[in-house]
């Protein structure tokens, strides 16, 4: 089913959090692609070498140009939120310095996401089931503590433990 769904092959990129000016911006990358793609770009250390769940500061440059200081979160799949290799870089906020590095991403071959992709993923590949995949959307646009809360909940699973014994009964 997965290899049937068109772009599921292609390495993804998009800005993980909002547009706009802030000290930090964090770019996620996501595919089979991801460590070839930020690899050219990370000049400090070999990417293909280092260790899953470990972070790395360095400079990300295209060509002679610097685009970066950054850090380097490494997750290789399947142990990752999609399932596959990726890769979260946390860079200076400036909106001008993380449009620079998304476009030298998809210049290395990514494409650009599409909104849910990533949540998308995690969901085709088993890693969320569809309660977990909808809380993911419920906790990014909570307002209040409570509504938190539960959204929180749900993507840890409770509610998929209550009603996957009733479905399994049926």
């Amino acid at each position: 089913m997965l290899g049937k769904l068109a772009g599921w092959e292609e390495t993804i990129v998009a800005l993980a959090t909002p547009p706009g000016i802030g000290a930090i911006g964090v770019i996620r990358v996501s595919g089979s692609r991801t460590f070839e793609i930020v690899g050219k770009l990370f000049i400090s250390k070999e990417l293909g070498l280092q260790a899953t769940h470990t972070m790395h500061v360095g400079l990300l440059k295209e060509g002679e140009e610097t685009l970066d200081e950054v850090v380097l979160m490494l997750f290789r799949g399947p142990k990752s939120f999609t399932g596959e290799d990726v890769i979260e870089i946390s860079c200076h906020g400036s909106p001008y310095i993380l449009e620079r590095v998304v476009r030298a991403i998809v210049h290395g071959g990514a494409r650009l996401a599409k909104a849910g992709e990533f949540t998308q993923r995690a969901f085709l590949r088993g890693r969320l089931d569809l309660t977990q995949a909808e809380a993911v959307d419920d906790l990014i646009q909570s307002q209040t503590m409570e509504q938190a809360r539960v959204a929180a909940q749900q993507l840890g699973g409770a509610l998929s433990r209550v009603v996957a014994p009733v479905i399994l009964r049926t």
